[in-house]
């Protein structure tokens, strides 16, 4: 039984040692819009996403639309890279406004990393 506990803890380690967070990723270069008018605005949330960790995993992200209180008014979550793991020292492009309906009352918004896998 010890050689089973100790062959699997082996296999695992070298895994888990590669293991990203949602630290090792930084959203860069965000620039947020109103593109449109009347019924039609749609909000535009665009960024850079970029993976500091050593080995190639994908990050969620979640977006917040707050009032000029702080408040929230709406979040939304999603994953830049689909499916995809992005390399190290890579960084893909993407623009979250479209999950959010626009709102007048929308005076900020803030993006950070929530969760982290490797497909």
């Amino acid at each position: 039984m010890k050689t089973v506990l100790a062959a699997t803890l082996l296999l695992v380690a070298p895994i888990a040692a590669h293991a990203c967070a949602a630290g090792d990723f930084a959203i860069q270069d965000v620039k947020v819009s109103a593109v449109g008018t009347g019924v039609a605005t749609r909000l535009s949330v665009k960024g850079k996403l970029v993976n500091n960790c050593s080995a190639a995993a994908a990050a969620q992200v979640r977006l917040d639309a707050k009032d000029g209180s702080g408040n929230v008014l709406a979040s939304k979550v999603g994953w830049p890279a689909g499916t995809t793991n992005v390399s190290p020292g890579q960084s893909v492009e993407f623009d979250l406004g479209r999950l959010l309906h626009y709102q007048s009352d929308m005076q900020s918004y803030s993006l950070s990393v929530v969760d982290v896998k490797a497909w």
